[in-house]
């Protein structure tokens, strides 16, 4: 079986059971979005094997423990793999950097940036530092223009940058991402894109404000707002709320504002069950929101969430994990309808499975 055929198969098998899962809902035919079968994930990360003068990545067996050492790993961007084999040379002959160095991770773009994070079971100093530029340089003369991090407990030591700035071609229009490392970002960049196109395709004919619940680095919020009047997002991560707000100034966006809030705590100051000093300046009231988006995490929406977002007339649920998608559906759809359902495949020749679903009032 070819490589194509490989990937259609699973992705065939996705969708069989993606629609048996919801088949109860009674949703509309599952509008299917495939990803590259090969270079996709933006993102990896390696365990690092020390063997006399040799080290090496490896990756284990979740199930088993079992270790493999990798040469290349086709699932990761090109980039990464053009730089893994480089990396692992300039490493080998240098004591300095390849001491106590346990495992290595990469962050890399669309737009060709990239981010090498080693992690290590030692402090780093001067020498460390002096070593990092010099591989730097062997890199850059191999064509590799690399942010370096080196980390240990309670150590973050940064050579240039800790991000790359992606950019992503959105129903004609490019958007610009600082994507932070160590930090969530969506992992397959091209499938991102169709995301997007997807959730701005469903809300095009929306009317008033959006909001948005767990926005990350304004990933949705940004490429959404030419279809509201404003788009108000709370996020609780501090370096997602900096990273959403460069952002918002990199795409000159002018129509959203980032709550540094938790879902819950959103939900409560909705209520009036408690004050906020970070509301201050932020007249909740002077918003008319007809349409919400949540992209939860693997645990999908507490009770109390669920009842709030089942005030508003459209829901666009993003979500990674199908079986708390269906729990929070049992109480959805006691409201609401899918108008749309969608599969997108982030996670190739995995059991994972990424759905949006997009939910109008009955």
């Amino acid at each position: 079986m070819s490589t194509l055929d490989h990937y259609q198969a699973q992705l065939d098998e996705k969708a069989a059971r993606l629609e048996q899962i919801f088949a109860p809902f009674n949703p509309p035919r599952l509008e299917v979005f495939a990803s590259e079968p090969e270079h996709y994930r933006m993102r990896a990360e390696f365990r690092v094997w020390h063997e006399g003068d040799d080290l090496y990545y490896i990756m284990f067996n979740q199930a088993t423990r079992e270790k493999y050492r990798i040469e290349q790993f086709p699932a990761a961007s090109r980039l990464i793999n053009t730089t893994m084999p480089l990396l692992l040379e300039a490493l080998r002959p240098n004591p300095v950097l390849r001491r106590k160095l346990f495992q290595i991770d990469f962050l890399s773009s669309l737009s060709g940036e990239l981010v090498i994070s080693l992690l290590y079971h030692r402090q780093l100093n001067e020498d460390w530092q002096g070593a990092v530029q010099e591989l730097r340089v062997f890199l850059q003369s191999h064509g590799i223009e690399a942010h370096i991090i080196g980390r240990a407990k309670k150590q973050k030591l940064v050579h240039d940058q800790d991000y790359v700035v992606e950019k992503l071609q959105v129903a004609g229009k490019e958007l610009v991402y600082q994507q932070v490392e160590n930090s969530f970002t969506q992992p397959n960049g091209r499938m991102n894109e169709k995301m997007l196109g997807w959730a701005l395709n469903v809300t095009q004919d929306a009317s008033g404000d959006l909001l948005e619940l767990y926005c990350g680095n304004g990933n949705f919020s940004l490429a959404m707002a030419t279809n509201f009047r404003r788009v108000l997002a709370t996020e609780i991560s501090s370096s997602s709320v900096k990273s959403a707000q460069y952002n918002i100034a990199a795409n000159a966006i002018d129509n959203v504002t980032i709550l540094r809030m938790s879902a819950e705590e959103f939900t409560q100051a909705m209520r009036g069950v408690r004050e906020f000093r970070r509301l201050q300046g932020v007249d909740l009231q002077s918003y008319e929101c007809n349409t919400i988006l949540v992209d939860p995490p693997r645990a999908g929406l507490d009770k109390d969430t669920v009842q709030l977002v089942q005030e508003y007339e459209n829901i666009v649920y993003i979500s990674c994990n199908p079986d708390t998608l269906r729990q929070n559906l049992e109480s959805l759809s006691q409201t609401h309808q899918i108008s749309r359902f969608a599969l997108f495949d982030q996670f190739p020749y995995t059991h994972h499975m990424e759905a949006g679903v997009y939910l109008t009032r009955k």
